[in-house]
């Protein structure tokens, strides 16, 4: 075996190639001055996969026989509410257009109701007629540039429908447009990608076409082959020992999981109990019972996900009743209440629970002469706008501590316990105000050189209290824990817990 090897290196036969490496080269060699890219190295040697050319041509690199020149090119493409603007004309478009053809009187936000544009549309798109110098004066929208806004508008119209027929590369597109509407949300995107292209170095283009004929070798040993006596005459494919090879990741939990774990284990060690809950809720154990109004903003459509299906969820009626009396007249709390007739068709709507205390408070109802000290971690659902620190689904820190002697300095020891023990020994408390707590205070800590809120806690107010059937004080408290995730694992963006990027998620901290 050693006279063959010896023969090979002397006839020159470029016995350290790969045969995926001897064809790229024999192919490149028929035309050995050109700069080959991708589609005629896929034609010339036959092969399907890209990958061929990028590991044969890597090697051939390493050992000086070929070049390798990178370029890259960014396209502009329109996305979802791109393709929609294409359709449906852009949105300042559509508002501008009302607007000129309204009369003076009618040209308010009112007015722009009345024309059928949403609410949702309405301030994004004021807005945008207002960067364009659109002023508001006493309730009405005035102007006094009226074709250079329609010119703005026309430009920015056509940039869209151009990009309607098919992706441009940034290099073609007017800058200052391509920067306005990547600022927008949805409407485009970029895309950057590299093409490369594999040249022959004078070393390459030495090497003999007949010196690289495919030749079979043997990249793994098998005890098959160690069985016989083949494997003494073959020819072995060369390993480089001395290669940088990727370092073995073993599996390990989600940071989140892994965080929840710990809190979880925190709180048992404070000796607390873990309660859950159901995501679908009632209007009324979720914000009645907890005596928010039925005309708050968050009940709204805007903040709740209500559901069609099922759309009521049964609540007995003396809960109801109870509800109605406190929130009309306060019943027997010592409140006012808030006046308002109380709807029980309201209170029995069907909606995913926008926070994990009505879990709290049906365990209160459940067990209103046991003392407790409880808490849960679970997912909550809002209709937030997505950006670095709000999601619509997130997860919620939810505790009570249900006795006869509960108390706020109580509640703000045990608060100050649990940070300190998830390593944040520096927390504050300020007043605050939340319909269902009285007194009330925000948690804060302190973070990079600043104080971030994390929750909001307080005593549940006797309306909260007394309907479900208890008389003792009720300390409670809940917090995000996305945010008590960004502070742990030193995150700016709360969307990178749930992005698909595993490289990432292996390196933050293991908890």
């Amino acid at each position: 075996m050693k006279d063959k090897r010896l023969e090979r290196e002397r006839r020159g036969d470029h016995m350290d190639l790969g045969n995926n490496e001897r064809r790229m080269l024999k192919s490149m060699l028929s035309a050995p001055s050109r700069n080959w890219n991708l589609k005629e190295l896929l034609d010339s040697t036959g092969w399907g996969d890209q990958v061929h050319v990028a590991g044969a041509g890597k090697s051939l690199y390493e050992q000086g026989l070929v070049e390798i020149s990178e370029t890259s090119t960014r396209t502009v493409n329109l996305a979802f509410e791109g393709h929609k603007a294409a359709s449906e004309e852009l949105l300042e478009d559509r508002i501008w257009q009302w607007m000129q053809n309204a009369d003076e009187g009618e040209r308010s936000m009112q007015g722009l109701f009345a024309a059928g544009f949403e609410r949702h549309e309405a301030g994004p798109g004021i807005g945008l007629l207002k960067s364009l110098g659109i002023k508001i004066e006493d309730g009405s929208f005035v102007f006094s540039n009226a074709s250079e806004v329609s010119e703005v508008i026309a430009k920015r119209s056509e940039f869209i429908e151009k990009l309607s027929q098919e992706p441009i590369s940034e290099d073609e597109l007017d800058s200052e447009l391509v920067s306005h509407f990547a600022g927008r949300k949805n409407l485009i995107s970029i895309e950057e990608t590299t093409s490369r292209t594999w040249t022959l170095t004078n070393k390459g283009s030495g090497v003999k076409s007949s010196d690289l004929g495919e030749i079979e070798q043997i990249g793994q040993l098998t005890p098959e082959i160690l069985q016989g006596e083949s494997w003494r005459e073959a020819e072995f494919k060369p390993f480089d020992v001395n290669a940088p090879a990727p370092t073995p990741a073993g599996g390990r939990p989600h940071p989140m999981l892994a965080l929840i774990e710990r809190i979880r284990s925190v709180f048992l060690e404070m000796g607390f109990s873990e309660i859950e809950g159901n995501y679908v809720q009632s209007a009324g154990w979720n914000m009645d019972a907890l005596f928010i109004p039925q005309s708050h903003p968050a009940r709204t459509m805007q903040d709740t996900f209500y559901l069609s299906e099922p759309n009521k969820v049964q609540v007995s009626p003396e809960m109801l009743d109870l509800w109605a009396s406190v929130h009309e007249h306060g019943h027997d709390t010592g409140s006012r209440g808030w006046g308002a007739k109380f709807d029980k068709e309201e209170a029995q709507k069907a909606l995913l629970r926008t926070h994990t205390t009505v879990n709290t408070v049906r365990h209160i109802a459940e067990n209103p002469d046991e003392p407790c000290r409880v808490f849960g971690i679970g997912r909550v659902f809002r209709q937030e706008t997505i950006d670095r620190t709000h999601l619509p689904e997130f997860h919620q820190i939810e505790g009570i501590i249900h006795e006869p002697d509960a108390n706020l300095p109580m509640l703000i020891s045990t608060l100050k316990t649990f940070y300190a023990k998830m390593g944040y020994p520096d927390v504050r408390v300020r007043p605050a105000y939340f319909p269902y707590t009285e007194p009330s205070v925000e948690i804060e800590v302190f973070w990079r050189g600043q104080w971030l809120e994390l929750g909001g806690s307080g005593i549940f107010r006797p309306e909260v209290t007394e309907p479900l059937g208890t008389e003792w004080p009720v300390c409670a408290w809940g917090m995000g824990l996305e945010r008590l995730a960004m502070l742990v694992l030193e995150l700016d963006d709360i969307r990178e817990l749930y992005q698909p990027d595993l490289e990432r998620l292996q390196d933050m901290p293991i908890l």
